[in-house]
């Protein structure tokens, strides 16, 4: 009879994201690719799991359409050599999507269902723009269900300003600048490139080269150059380019396992799930959506905020990550947030960060036996928010050292 288990995050890699549009890397490589690619780096990284041992894939696209269509679960593990008895799936939750891949097989791995799961997502924004191919329903608009605004994120986002005076265009920046300075740093010491998976690419000429980076990185990114900066969203907005997650295209992708599966297998998991949950929020604000998720997820936990050593947030936009630090009074410059920088620098392509969020929480427990309980938490389109809060396998029960 099935048992209820831990569930634990074995390993996660993912491609270099890259700039979406013509002069983007990924131009000419098709989404499914860039999923099968990660699939491949994983299960090579893992190589003493045995691939038809796999219960399930779960993929997450947040356009589910074109080449990053297709059941892409099952596709993508086709694709990526695993056996035809590996079933998968694909999800789409906006910009969760991986995170939602995730949880969904992570609880099945909990109520004893499945012992391993393969969980991620990805997002080729160059070939599919968000929205793209949709047609709301007229009643969202006709019935005022749904302000039209609440479809355009940077929108969204201007509005978050509105509703909290106090966090300005100054603290955005501000914020924004650190990211970029934060990856540079964390590339410079060598943290991040081990996650990625490197991926051939074709060039407009029809020339070969490597991916093996991130694309969209402004190292050189001032607070005087941000404050040039136009607002798209709104005449005389606060929010820019310099404060928003770029466009981008790339691929996440998760091991998770069931306690037996560890044992049996002689794994050496980096993080173990505690709770998760998403929450919804108007839609014209989504941005403040990870506070009551997080919320959420910390009362199924048995947590308070101040339990939580490290945060890895989404940088969707700067303004939404301050505003859900100055819910819980935390520092915008606390150093237990985002101490590699995020998606401001790095890129957002939405259903595929969630899965980036764990890689670098996975990464900094490593490093931080002193720290417990960590969370990854993100703002989702149309009006929600998730979190997962993950248990450090390393925590020594000692304050950190200085």
């Amino acid at each position: 009879m099935a048992e209820l288990t831990d569930v634990f995050f074995v390993d996660g890699m993912r491609t270099p994201f890259g700039r979406a549009g013509e002069k983007g890397m990924y131009w000419n490589t098709r989404a499914d690719d860039l999923v099968v690619k990660a699939i491949i780096g994983l299960m090579e990284r893992n190589g003493d799991v045995p691939k038809d041992r796999i219960d399930d894939v779960a993929i997450a696209a947040t356009s589910q359409t074109g080449d990053q269509g297709l059941t892409l679960g099952r596709t993508a593990a086709i694709l990526a050599g695993l056996p035809l008895t590996v079933p998968g799936l694909a999800i789409e939750r906006m910009c969760a999507g991986a995170m939602t891949s995730v949880t969904t097989m992570g609880a099945s791995i909990g109520v004893g269902m499945y012992d391993l799961a393969l969980a991620g997502g990805v997002e080729h924004m160059g070939r599919h723009p968000i929205g793209g191919n949709v047609d709301p329903n007229p009643r969202f608009v006709a019935e005022k269900l749904v302000d039209p605004g609440a479809l355009n994120m940077g929108v969204t986002a201007e509005r978050i300003h509105d509703r909290f005076p106090h966090l300005t265009k100054e603290r955005a920046d501000r914020f924004g600048v650190a990211s970029q300075h934060k990856v540079q740093a964390a590339y410079e010491a060598g943290k991040i490139q081990p996650d990625l998976v490197s991926v051939a690419v074709k060039d407009a000429e029809g020339a070969w080269g490597l991916a093996t980076e991130d694309e969209g990185r402004r190292p050189e990114t001032t607070l005087e150059g941000l404050a040039t900066l136009k607002t798209p969203f709104r005449p005389h907005g606060r929010v820019t380019a310099g404060t928003s997650s770029p466009l981008t295209d790339g691929a996440t992708i998760s091991l998770l396992a069931g306690a037996d599966a560890v044992k049996e297998f002689g794994l050496a998991p980096k993080m173990r799930m505690v709770s998760f949950a998403f929450a919804g929020v108007e839609p014209e604000i989504m941005g403040i959506g990870p506070i009551p998720s997080t919320e959420k997820a910390l009362k199924k936990a048995g947590l308070t905020i101040d339990d939580i050593g490290l945060f890895e947030l989404n940088e969707a936009f700067a303004i939404q990550v301050i505003s859900l630090l100055d819910h819980f009074g935390i520092d915008d410059d606390d150093p237990r947030v985002n101490p590699w920088g995020g998606a401001i620098a790095l890129g957002h392509p939405l259903a595929a960060s969630g899965v980036r969020l764990m890689i670098q929480l996975a990464a900094h427990f490593a490093e931080r036996p002193d720290v417990r309980y960590g969370l990854t938490a993100m703002c989702v389109g149309l009006g929600q928010g998730g979190s997962v809060i993950w248990e450090n396998p390393f925590f020594d029960g000692k304050k950190k050292r200085k």
